[in-house]
């Protein structure tokens, strides 16, 4: 449900007091200290990660991002591809040069497969698709200022970048006649969606925890409501949470040396919630320290998320646990801000290829069916190929297949060859012998294979 009646006020909450409106076209808020920035890039030596010969630069884009930019040795000659990376996370501390770098060594494939890259910070800390959008464009407009315009350029967005991509591939998207800045789009292990589906079910997880657990918080620390993650003031760090988590569940422990009623008390919560033992912690992390952000600092203390008629199966200490669980109803106008922010339409013209990991423990794989709904509605699904893989890993897949998507992206663009999840395995294979020189970078792709929809993993709700 969306009350907002203007687009500009939701992105006002969402932002914070004070903040400029993150319009498509905006550079969005910046200090006078900022704009004093030199933003000219800085020759920087490269990790050990990207091959030889490859030249590095570092900088900051004066409205607070950092960024690193590394350009294979004969880049124009070999493809003159830009990637823009949209990265993860997003993290609640201020933004840190290192992050940066550490995304140019993981995805340091790209610049293997001879394509430029370079990725953005984004300019603070904690929730924001239009923000982090924002400030990946504006880092593709420093790079065509200072190493000039690529052959092409295309847009690379993982997990929660995955939906800064996505939104960045519909505010950039161009119209007939005048092309946007970005070619393509390539979306892995993404958060799909917008961030009302794809976020609320970490409600589900702290009200199930609770109901089992009843330690976070405890009896006598201050109650508040769970949708907030914390209280402002809360000095619990995630290494004590961690411990109650342990406490209460035996996570962490194999399973023969956990109490019976920490094994019992894991299998209600991961039934209920239907997430994988592995990402227990890293959820409630999430439903903690990220939902503090995203309540507190971006949404003015409204509640975005609602679990009112939700139906939790299981029992708990004896009792059912659909009695037990917390309620809470959404504001509107939270859900309505959220949504203005980190929803997509649909509503872009440029070829999009995908690939997520069907036992996905962070992002899970029925995001991908929202999507494709999303691209149905807005009569683009034609430009969107879904591939799958039986890997069971969230951060980070196989190299080879990133090189395949890759190819098969630009060959759709260059030559109008649309892949098909057929033609995306086979490139893989073809690859092999030139990025899975140690046998663990291989191709794990299931052509045919389709998500069900996300109700199957979580409870429905009434449509926001």
């Amino acid at each position: 449900m969306n009350r907002i009646r203007h687009p500009l006020t939701a992105l006002r909450l969402l932002m914070g007091a004070g903040a400029l409106a993150l319009l498509p076209l905006q550079a969005g808020a910046r200090t006078e200290e900022a704009a004093r920035v030199d933003t000219a890039p800085r020759s920087a030596t490269c990790p050990k990660e990207v091959p030889d010969g490859t030249r590095c630069f570092t900088g900051a884009d004066g409205a607070g991002a950092f960024y690193w930019i590394a350009i294979p040795q004969g880049w124009q000659r070999q493809t003159g591809v830009l990637v823009m990376h949209a990265h993860g996370g997003p993290e609640t501390g201020p933004p840190e040069l290192k992050r940066s770098e550490e995304d140019l060594k993981r995805w340091a494939i790209t610049v293997k497969a001879g394509h430029a890259w370079a990725g953005s910070t984004y300019r603070r800390g904690g929730y924001g698709v239009t923000m982090a959008a924002e400030d990946t464009e504006r880092l593709r407009q420093l790079f065509v200022q200072h190493f000039g315009q690529p052959r092409r350029t295309l847009l690379h967005g993982q997990s929660y970048g995955g939906g800064v991509a996505a939104k960045a591939a519909e505010l950039y998207a161009g119209a007939p006649g005048h092309p946007g800045p970005y070619d393509g789009v390539m979306l892995t292990s993404g958060v799909l969606g917008g961030g009302n589906s794809a976020y609320e079910f970490r409600l589900d997880l702290r009200v199930v925890y609770q109901a089992v657990c009843k330690n976070h918080p405890r009896p006598d620390e201050p109650q508040y409501p769970l949708w907030q993650g914390l209280p402002k003031d809360s000095k619990l760090t995630r290494e004590q949470l961690g411990a109650r988590v342990k406490e209460c569940t035996g996570a962490g422990l194999p399973r023969e040396q956990r109490s019976a009623e920490q094994n019992a008390r894991m299998a209600a919560i991961l039934g209920a919630v239907k997430i994988q033992e592995r990402s227990l912690q890293g959820h409630l992390n999430w439903g903690t320290w990220l939902f503090q952000d995203l309540v507190q600092a971006r949404l003015g203390g409204r509640n975005p998320f609602g679990n009112t008629g939700v139906v939790y199966l299981g029992q708990a200490n004896g009792q059912p646990l659909d009695a037990q669980v917390l309620r809470y109803e959404a504001d509107p106008q939270a859900q309505g801000a959220l949504a203005a922010d980190s929803r997509t339409t649909g509503r872009t013209r440029l070829p999009t290829i995908t690939l997520h990991a069907i036992d996905d423990p962070t992002a899970f794989v029925e995001l991908e069916g929202v999507y494709r709904a999303q691209r149905e509605a807005a009569g683009t699904a034609d430009l969107l190929v879904q591939n799958f893989s039986s890997e069971r890993e969230h951060s980070y897949l196989s190299d080879t297949e990133y090189v395949a998507l890759f190819d098969q992206l630009l060959g759709w663009i260059d030559k109008g060859t649309k892949p098909t999840p057929q033609s995306v395995a086979q490139r893989c294979e073809a690859l092999k012998a030139r990025f899975d020189s140690d046998g663990k970078n291989g191709c794990h792709l299931r052509p045919g294979w389709q998500p069900p929809p996300l109700e199957a993993r979580v409870p429905p709700r009434l449509p926001h």
